[in-house]
């Protein structure tokens, strides 16, 4: 009697002992998967960091593009003013000069009609002179 009660409880206990085994065997099986698992996610987190790296990178140099065009503009502009303002200077310049130019050629012509007028009575002068 005893012996078939120790025989029913070593069954029992032989059946829990391979459940067991099967249940560890299961779970290594999980944790084997599960650690591949680990070994791809951290794989692609490296990968996912570096492209983080390189855009931040990339967006530092963009940034000082940036700042660098922003400069050009802001010096090109001071520029541009700069010559507007000449062009703009030269430009009443030039009118003052053209009419001091269109003033001198007037005053030219009339210098001109006056010397003509004058040689115009000498020669009359002249020509009465000789007829005397």
């Amino acid at each position: 009697d005893k012996a078939e009660a120790a025989d029913t409880a070593y069954e029992e206990v032989a059946k829990k002992l391979a459940a067991c085994e099967s249940d560890l065997e299961k779970a290594e099986e999980r944790a084997d998967t599960g650690e591949l698992k680990i070994l791809e996610l951290e794989e692609e987190l490296r990968v996912v960091a570096n492209n983080l790296k390189s855009l931040e990178v990339a967006e530092e140099k963009a940034n000082q593009r940036e700042k660098s065009y922003k400069e050009q503009i802001k010096a090109l502009t001071s520029k541009l003013k700069q010559a507007e303002a000449r062009a703009e200077f030269a430009d009443k310049s030039v009118q003052k000069l053209q009419k001091e130019v269109d003033r001198l050629e007037d005053e030219l012509v009339a210098e001109q009609e006056k010397y003509k007028a004058i040689t115009e009575e000498l020669e009359m002068t002249f020509a009465e002179m000789s007829g005397y």
